[in-house]
């Protein structure tokens, strides 16, 4: 997997302002999706990262949420980050506002890889430096290259 292509530039936006989760699911989806996929499947994804929430809420804590889900059309991983100016509600276990958005979708056919990407960036995000260092970056290139840095080991050269 190429994660300067899980996580290209344009799926990276900072400094956002957004009202809620429902917007910034919506936000997400699109993101998702973009050009690529189109406006129709950005409302599948949306609807595959609401079915997701409803099964359990993906806030991490410490202002951080990870949505996510599986769908049979995506060929390859598809992630993107959203960092919000001020913190929306999404329902956290710690009661904190979610002010940093990591999205993930990933074919049914690749359920390891998900869940190990899932706790690549957990295990990275619990840690306060790196956490820390995705919070107050202005960069979508360094973002970028933290995901490369946190998900190093699932990189391949044959993609």
């Amino acid at each position: 997997m190429n994660i300067d292509d899980l996580f290209p530039l344009n799926r990276i936006l900072i400094d956002e302002v957004y009202q809620s989760r429902k917007r910034a699911l919506e936000v997400l989806a699109g993101l998702l999706a973009d050009d690529q996929l189109g406006g129709a499947h950005a409302t599948h994804i949306f609807e595959l990262l609401i079915e997701r929430e409803r099964l359990g809420c993906t806030a991490i804590g410490r202002g951080i949420a990870i949505p996510h889900s599986r769908d049979k059309d995506i060929l390859r991983p598809r992630g993107a980050v959203i960092r919000l100016n001020e913190g929306i509600d999404f329902g956290a276990d710690d009661n904190q506002p979610v002010s940093l958005i990591i999205g993930l979708i990933v074919s049914e056919e690749c359920p390891e890889s998900h869940l190990k990407m899932l706790g690549l960036l957990a295990q990275h995000l619990s840690n306060d430096e790196d956490r820390d260092a995705i919070m107050n970056t202005q960069s979508p290139e360094r973002i970028r290259g933290l995901m490369r840095e946190w998900l190093s080991e699932l990189a391949t050269t044959d993609d």
